[in-house]
């Protein structure tokens, strides 16, 4: 994609902070940060969001997500860790290339991510059911 700012951060065109990078994956830190080591991890090659990467890659990018949140953990002596993908505008995604935040998280640190509500168990039955329809093998 010639407008998409992850793609030219993979060609070099435009630089980064990069913390890892294999064949298919690069690893680098959040310009934006929501915490210190906010880092991004991208499949190499463009794919949209989760809906569109290929199983594949899917499995590489969520290997070198492991990888590298551990080293972020370790080098932020942070507490945890948060996985996050942000898929679709309505989700969060701002940059339409799909990828992973990691976003280490110490006590009382002020994130807030999720608020949690409440749901009746008749819903959640039915919601279940409906989303199990759904599930393609």
């Amino acid at each position: 994609m010639n407008d998409c700012i992850f793609c030219k951060i993979v060609s070099g065109e435009i630089p980064s902070h990069k913390v890892y990078e294999d064949n298919w994956s690069l690893a680098f830190l959040d310009i934006a940060p929501s915490s210190y080591g906010h880092t991004l991890v991208i499949p190499k090659d463009h794919f949209e969001n989760i809906y569109t990467l290929p199983d594949e890659t899917l499995a590489r990018l969520a290997l070198t997500a492991k990888k590298v949140a551990l080293a972020v953990k370790n080098a932020t002596l942070c507490d945890g860790v948060n996985l996050i993908m942000n898929n679709e505008k309505n989700a969060g995604q701002i940059i339409f290339h799909a990828h992973i935040h990691i976003i280490p998280r110490k006590e009382n640190d002020g994130l807030k991510l999720f608020p949690h509500g409440s749901s009746a168990n008749e819903e959640l039955i039915i919601l279940s059911e409906k989303i199990k329809e759904q599930i393609k093998d």
